[in-house]
């Protein structure tokens, strides 16, 4: 066997060195000459974990050159040399790596007891190592130590797969002793882990099946974890009882309880230890969506959520990662709602542990798109721990997302005005550097001022300045969007927007972007004040004309049609404005916009609500009523399936009818005949229903009546009790169409009984 040098280069990733070698079996005959020969390629890691800013690289690289006989010693200075690009590789890239990482997959499994022995294990004792694992227990543990200590080096794996020997007895000493040593059970595990950690070795761990294994393990360890739990609750209740009690016996119960402790945390490091390496196994088979639906049917997700009352920060993040991957299909997430998670979570935030931190609110995000969820994290006192977290530049992010999503139900909007929240959020929106401020923050923004009591909190001091300049200065319709939602509030906060409406009229115009001439269109028309004079801001700003031109159908989206019609009802408030809109013949281009819209709703009742306001001034009431065909459009939607509509309708034709004599009488008759047809529809249903024991005949009952108008029949006006009023009385209007005979009541009809 020789073993040739080759190149040396860097580790891509990691502090170390990787040395190219080649090896060459031959085997010789009986002579001594070569019979069968073989070469193979391989690589080692040479890896530096002292390696810092403060290395002596010289010494370093003498120390890797003794140490490592594959490389030759002339290439001490090329070593020198890439210790030097790594050094400083890892000064440049260190941060930004190690924030990657956090957010990535949790740390491998550290060294444990059990693990650590003396001995160096060598790939070549192989068979060695295998024979341990038919002796007793001891010789088991320390077997399947050192074949572990060989799989952690991913060298050798290859090498460990092909070895069906080895692979087959592990499955099975963990199948047949995993409860006899959790180091035994640990080590074995251990072992396929190092394999789980590569994708293309999941078939084998599949082949064994370990993963079943590992999960038969994890629910027995929690079981066996919360009898633990109760023995020392009772011990620790017997003693509070002794110690109340004054009994002298109470020192060596004490004492035994002490006893029972230090077993119960020795057990809870070693089998937590196990717990971890079984869970992060199962976390890379959960790779594969198929085998992830196998672990869910195994209730995967309740021995996770179960683990979570553990103190191990190393588990926890483990445990956390793998729920934050579960929770992305809702059958999971269900079942973690029903073993309360958010109250199993919310402990957990703030805590020292910076990855745990991360990684739970990643996963209360997740959770947080579920409506129910969000409830119970406002309940169990998330909102103000999250919005302390806005202050750390690590959290802010997710945090922001989470409070976001809370911020979307309108019963906790108002909760965030007894937070700091708010003065937090305005201070990011005014130090934000760049020309747009980010979404999930300026989203965020937009949901909390909706509510009045957050917008007096948004405007104090020169809140509403402040945000007016930055949102002129950069044209964000997103910002613009949030002022939209504070004007709509009334109140102190609208008379603010005095200041501003010459400075949102000016940006409506064709030159700006669409979207936020929307916003600003949208503002204008929240600002219902009686102290504005809108005709002087439609003149000066030349409005009138860019509001008739985008009521053609078809000339612009319909968001933006959509706004210009609300601002034209918004302004006809004004009399003197709807003259002016009158004049320039803008209600005939609204009723033709009313025929292009007619399906949709919004646009029909904003359209109405115009007219609705133009009746109310002389000098448009007489243009609405006498000169356009307004009046019959609004009858025809009197009866629309939209209760607004018929409510603007309604009122709308009430002012009409008040006013012209004419469209009162088609208004009336119109109401009537709806009216009446309704009631008609019914009675001759009842009729039909009734047709039958009429047609067969029956002296007591009235004879069915095939001719003759129905409104000749008085009796359908009376209670259903019978002809005669409760009260015994007979209306008069009863005896013009009957008389008495015989002292029976007898109706006149066309034909007798």
């Amino acid at each position: 066997r020789k073993v040739k040098g080759g190149n040396i280069d860097v580790h891509p990733s990691e502090k170390a060195l990787i040395v190219q070698y080649e090896v060459e079996a031959t085997i010789l005959g009986e002579l001594g000459d070569p019979m069968l020969g073989e070469r193979k390629e391989c690589q080692k890691i040479i890896r530096l974990k002292s390696l810092n800013a403060n290395t002596d690289i010289a010494s370093l690289a003498r120390k890797v050159v003794e140490e490592c006989k594959l490389i030759h010693p002339s290439k001490l200075a090329e070593v020198e040399q890439l210790l030097y690009y790594l050094q400083n590789r890892r000064d440049a890239s260190a941060a930004g790596k190690e924030k990657k990482e956090k957010s990535s997959k949790p740390k491998d499994p550290p060294p444990f007891e059990g693990m650590e022995i003396d001995e160096v294990a060598n790939i070549n004792d192989m068979d060695e190592y295998i024979e341990l694992l038919y002796e007793d227990i001891p010789d088991k543990v320390r077997g399947s130590a050192l074949i572990l200590q060989l799989a952690r080096n991913p060298d050798n794996l290859e090498e460990l797969l092909i070895n069906e020997t080895a692979l087959g007895a592990l499955a099975r000493v963990l199948r047949e002793d995993w409860k006899q040593s959790v180091e035994l059970a640990t080590n074995i595990i251990y072992v396929f882990f190092c394999f789980s950690s590569f994708s293309q070795f999941h078939g084998i761990i599949t082949h064994y099946k370990i993963g079943a294994l590992c999960m038969n393990i994890i629910d027995h360890e929690l079981k066996r974890h919360e009898l633990w739990q109760e023995e020392l609750a009772k011990k620790k209740k017997a003693d509070i009882l002794l110690m109340c009690w004054g009994n002298p016996e109470n020192q060596t119960l004490k004492k035994d309880y002490e006893k029972t402790y230090k077993k119960y945390q020795g057990l809870v490091v070693k089998q937590e230890q196990l717990l971890r390496v079984a869970l992060y196994l199962l976390l890379n088979l959960a790779e594969d969506t198929r085998t992830e639906l196998k672990m869910r049917n195994k209730n995967i997700v309740h021995m996770l959520v179960k683990a979570l009352d553990r103190d191990n920060f190393e588990l926890l993040i483990l445990v956390v990662s793998f729920l934050k991957k579960l929770s992305i299909f809702m059958e999971n997430k269900n079942d973690m709602v029903e073993m309360d998670i958010v109250e199993k979570l919310v402990k957990m935030v703030p805590c020292d542990h910076e990855d745990l931190l991360n990684i739970t609110l990643r996963l209360l995000l997740n959770l947080s798109f579920d409506t129910g969820l969000r409830n119970k994290m406002v309940q169990v006192g998330l909102l103000p721990k999250l919005t302390a977290l806005l202050a750390n530049e690590n959290y802010k992010q997710v945090a922001m997302c989470i409070l976001y999503h809370i911020s979307m139900d309108d019963r906790f909007k108002s909760m965030f005005a007894y937070t700091d929240c708010i003065p937090q959020l305005m201070k990011m929106l005014f130090e934000c550097p760049d020309e747009r401020v980010d979404l999930e923050l300026i989203s965020f923004c937009i949901n909390l001022a909706a509510n009045k009591r957050n917008v007096q909190l948004i405007c104090e001091g020169n809140g509403l300045k402040m945000l007016m300049k930055r949102a002129l200065k950069f044209k964000d319709p997103l910002l613009m969007k949030m002022i939209r939602n504070i004007s709509q509030h009334d109140g102190p906060t609208k008379s603010l927007f005095i200041d501003y409406v010459g400075d949102l009229a000016a940006q409506i115009s064709n030159d700006e972007e669409e979207e936020f001439v929307i916003e600003c269109l949208g503002t204008l028309a929240n600002l219902t004040l009686p102290d504005l004079d809108w005709e002087l801001v439609l003149k000066e700003y030349k409005l009138v004309p860019y509001l008739k031109d985008k009521l053609k159908p078809g000339s612009a989206e319909d968001d933006l049609v959509l706004e210009v019609v609300i601002m034209i009802g918004t302004v006809s408030m004004d009399d003197s404005c709807a003259a002016l809109l009158a004049k320039s013949g803008i209600i005939p281009a609204l009723i033709e916009l009313l025929n292009a819209q007619q399906e949709d709703d919004e646009f029909v009742c904003q359209i109405i609500y115009v007219f609705y306001q133009m009746v109310f001034h002389q000098a448009t009431r007489d243009v609405i009523i006498k000169e356009t065909q307004a009046p019959a459009y609004l009858i025809d939607l009197m009866h629309d399936k939209n209760a607004e509509i018929r409510k603007v309708c309604d009122n709308t034709l009430d002012i009409i009818a008040e006013y012209d004599e004419e469209w009162a009488k088609k208004i009336q008759s119109e109401k009537f005949r709806w009216h009446n047809s309704q009631w008609l529809e019914m009675v001759e249903s009842r009729q039909m229903d009734d047709s039958e024991q009429y047609l067969y005949g029956d002296d007591r009952i009235e004879p069915y009546i095939h001719e003759g108008d129905i409104l000749e029949r008085p009796d359908l006006y009376y209670n259903a009790d019978g002809l005669i009023a409760p009260d015994g009385a007979v209306s008069p209007d009863f005896f013009s169409d009957y008389h008495l005979q015989n002292g029976d009541i007898v109706g006149q009809h066309p034909f007798s009984s």
